[in-house]
């Protein structure tokens, strides 16, 4: 299993709003990055990720897992631009806020703290782990 994060401005797609999605999930479109493009490109079922509010909140509040691998994004006619469906699994008990992700020296290398305006990242296992724990999670999804 790999592990992402994927960024999304509240007033946007909020996580409340992919929580309403339920089990069928949502596709994660608009993304016109082609690293952003391609890490989705990466993504197998079952992978997990972070739900990030970026810009109004700055914090990873949710797990969110990959339900539909890559395929055409439907809000573009250009070949170019695929994405993946995302469902929501649980909450982060504790947001675990930007600021807290640059004040642990373990996540120094993270790509939320290295490449800060990529929507969609790589997350390392130990990353992961991390982040998990300081938001409240006693399991690992």
């Amino acid at each position: 299993m790999a592990y992402w994060l994927f960024k999304s401005e509240p007033f946007k797609w909020s996580w409340e709003m992919q929580k309403a999605k339920g089990e069928e999930g949502e596709q994660w479109d608009g993304v016109r990055n082609y690293q952003a493009r391609n890490n989705m490109r990466a993504m197998k079922l079952g992978d997990k990720g972070f739900f990030y509010h970026s810009n109004e909140g700055k914090e990873v509040v949710g797990i969110v897992e990959v339900c539909a691998e890559a395929h055409h994004d439907s809000t573009t006619d250009d070949p170019r631009w695929e994405c993946v469906d995302i469902k929501a699994v649980c909450d982060v008990p504790r947001p675990v806020t930007l600021a807290a992700v640059k004040n642990e020296p373990q996540l120094a290398e993270m790509s939320l703290v290295t490449s800060m305006r990529l929507s969609v990242q790589p997350v390392t296992e130990e990353e992961w782990k991390i982040v998990c724990k300081m938001g409240g999670l006693e399991e690992v999804p």
